[in-house]
């Protein structure tokens, strides 16, 4: 089968750029959501996890520099924001904010491709620097493989389950809030959600651990979190 070609998510307002961007972007083979409003943006971020985000400041009902802090709160996907905001300190405060590149209109659609291949290029490299082996007590887990053995056997772990368990694995040794796992796990409209990470880690405890009554590698942080033991990633 082959490989879908990239998401890209635009959250743009103006009716003109957004018949330029669809255009170029079709043309180039990639694959398009469009919103008008960030509230919308958020949303489809959310549902869709595209591959990068085309972002414009100037929404109607929020400011980009806030629908980047947001996404940032659980998401890493590369952001190029589009603005008419040309001054130095505009570029600086959206690239603090967790924006990846920053293009000010007019620009070029030549130069718009080239940011946007470089984008997805940096993410591509930060994804298969986690292409290793994580390993605690008998549990050994191929990031590259997706595969998840436990004394030597393979064990099997739905779609959730495991995004549950490398998102731990990317933050091993630390404590991660309830909050911060939902929103990476499940996404921002989850972060309340409690009761879905208490049933998916039991599931994990059950599968993983020698004793799940008395967890050694999915600790509990009471009040707080979870903590998956273990520093240790083999290339």
């Amino acid at each position: 089968m082959a490989e879908a070609s990239p998401l890209v998510l635009l959250i743009e307002d103006e009716p003109q750029m957004r018949r330029f961007l669809r255009a170029m972007l079709a043309a180039r083979g990639y694959r398009l959501v469009e919103t008008e409003t960030g509230a919308e943006g958020i949303a489809q971020a959310t549902t869709r996890n595209p591959d990068l985000v085309l972002l414009d400041l100037g929404l109607p009902d929020m400011d980009g520099l806030e629908v980047t802090r947001r996404l940032r709160e659980w998401t890493a996907v590369p952001i190029i924001v589009l603005s008419a905001r040309g001054q130095e300190q505009d570029k600086i405060d959206a690239l603090d904010g967790g924006a990846d590149d920053y293009l000010t209109k007019p620009f070029s659609a030549g130069e718009l491709l080239a940011r946007l291949r470089v984008a997805l290029r940096h993410a591509a490299h930060a994804a298969k620097a986690e292409s290793s082996t994580f390993k605690v007590q008998d549990v050994d887990v191929d990031l590259a493989r997706r595969v998840v053995l436990r004394g030597g056997e393979e064990i099997h772990l739905t779609p959730i389950e495991y995004k549950l368990l490398t998102t731990l694995i990317r933050h091993a040794g630390k404590v991660l809030t309830h909050r911060q796992l939902l929103g990476e796990v499940w996404g921002p409209a989850y972060a309340g959600q409690t009761h879905y990470l208490r049933v998916y880690m039991a599931q994990l405890r059950h599968k993983l651990e020698r004793d799940p009554a008395r967890p050694q590698i999915l600790i509990t942080e009471p009040g707080v979190g979870y903590r998956l033991k273990g520093t240790r990633i083999e290339p």
